[in-house]
């Protein structure tokens, strides 16, 4: 598998500089994109395949009970950088949270997307994929609703 993540054929031109100056939700925006599509690979490439089935799976690795759960256990392995993202994340105001979620599992998922997506955009691929295996582990190990 490469270590290339970038979808677009095209090269950013934004700077990390530039990308610490975007908002978390921003950031949480290009986040949710890269989480949704890193765990769609993750089941597929575990053998998943049919349509009802990839999308229930997906939905238990998105859902922000999951993710909330997931940013807790991986506080202790983030750098301090990337806990201020994730922290910038989880503080940030928004408007409307889902009904099927609590306001404080909303606030930790937004954390974590805005870390997947401050990570994408500075185009540190790698990190992105380790934080994914970190996240996916651990959902896959405690409990989460994300049996194969």
């Amino acid at each position: 598998m490469s270590d290339e993540l970038m979808i677009s054929g095209a090269d950013a031109d934004i700077s990390e500089a530039e990308v610490t100056q975007l908002s978390p939700i921003t950031l949480a925006f290009v986040g949710d994109a890269v989480f949704s599509l890193l765990t769609r690979e993750h089941l597929l490439l575990s053998g998943v395949t049919r349509g009802g089935e990839l999308h229930k799976l997906t939905v238990g690795y998105v859902r922000a009970g999951a993710q909330s759960l997931a940013a807790e256990h991986l506080q202790q392995t983030l750098s301090d950088e990337e806990r201020n993202i994730y922290r910038r994340g989880r503080n940030a105001t928004t408007a409307h949270v889902p009904r099927n979620a609590s306001a404080a599992d909303y606030r930790h998922a937004t954390g974590l997307e805005a870390l997947f997506g401050y990570l994408y955009l500075c185009r540190r691929y790698d990190r992105v994929r380790e934080v994914f295996t970190a996240v996916t582990d651990f959902l896959e190990h405690n409990g989460a609703d994300t049996s194969l």
